[in-house]
């Protein structure tokens, strides 16, 4: 006898198709809550790297390199306008394309713009966006850069210079005090880490740069001259604060600045992350610092020889 075979009827197969579809909302916001884990440990990891490198530049020349030189310096012996990114290529395995950099040029002269543009995965942190920087606004000396092919290679970590004290208290913070570890021309020994190297910032996360971003919105209209790729001497900043949708800076928190980070990208700590910033401490450990850190709290971690009082729970 013939046994006709059975089959899903409409319904069933319409059941199953749910159940697929629930199971799959399901899965999507764990996957991307594991692979957002995974980015924010390399990008952990990128910063305890550069750590290294900072010590390494250290015990080689007795101080940590500045943000920018603009003068003559240690590995800046022409004086020329040299970030410390391409002083400690070194110290990070990249001897190969330090030997591209002339340092008897300023970093967007010559062949240091064909330097400039290789991707180095230790500046560059998974979370954020990938970008083509083939052009930059002018920022004195440097004339405005367009047509750049290759395109320059972009950076999401940048020197912390220390705190604008007009934005932060001008009545505590002064030109004695107001400074971290590496500026524009220093020359700091670890020795003048007065506050301890485990409470003051050297590096942290301001991702996404030179295109500009206002809480989690790209502004490209808004011309940006720092921070425009790895090489660039005036990508560092000093903490100002901002106001909750990031359109104002360093207004002060009685005027409402409060926000210590992640509400603008321009010259402001800024991450991918959820909730936070990676920060390179000066004893080399990296922590992701919550963004619901008060600003004088987060002004203290940014300078180095100050003398506030930290809690222990930042």
């Amino acid at each position: 006898m013939r046994h006709r075979r059975g089959a899903f009827t409409l319904i069933e197969l319409l059941v199953v198709i749910a159940i697929i579809a629930i199971l799959i909302g399901l899965l999507l916001p764990a996957v991307q809550k594991v692979r957002e884990a995974a980015a924010r440990m390399q990008c952990s990891n990128n910063l305890k790297q550069l750590g290294l490198a900072l010590h390494n530049f250290h015990d080689t020349n007795g101080v940590f390199p500045a943000s920018g030189w603009t003068t003559a310096g240690p590995g800046n012996p022409a004086g020329r306008f040299v970030g410390w990114r391409p002083l400690t290529l070194p110290y990070i395995e990249q001897e190969n394309l330090q030997r591209l950099f002339d340092f008897n040029l300023n970093w967007w002269e010559g062949a240091n713009l064909l330097a400039a543009s290789t991707p180095v995965k230790t500046y560059q942190c998974p979370s954020a966006p990938s970008r083509s920087v083939t052009a930059a606004v002018a920022k004195n000396p440097r004339p405005a850069l367009s047509g750049l092919h290759p395109p320059l290679a972009p950076t999401d970590y940048e020197a912390i210079m220390g705190v604008q004290p007009s934005s932060i208290n001008p009545v505590f913070y002064n030109a004695g005090n107001r400074f971290s570890v590496m500026f524009r021309n220093s020359r700091v020994k670890m020795t003048d880490i007065t506050d301890g190297t485990s409470t003051t910032i050297m590096v942290l996360e301001c991702g996404g740069r030179p295109v500009v971003y206002r809480g989690r919105t790209p502004v490209p209209s808004i011309g940006n001259d720092q921070g425009i790729c790895w090489a660039d001497s005036e990508g560092a900043f000093s903490l100002d604060g901002t106001n909750g949708d990031g359109s104002l800076e360093g207004c002060t928190p009685a005027a409402g600045c409060t926000f210590a980070m992640n509400r603008r990208n321009d010259n402001e700590p800024y991450s991918f992350h959820s909730g936070g910033v990676n920060c390179l401490f000066a004893d080399g450990h990296v922590q992701f610092v919550r963004e619901t850190v008060s600003l004088q709290t987060f002004a203290a971690l940014c300078t180095r020889a100050a003398g506030e009082v930290i809690p222990g729970n930042f």
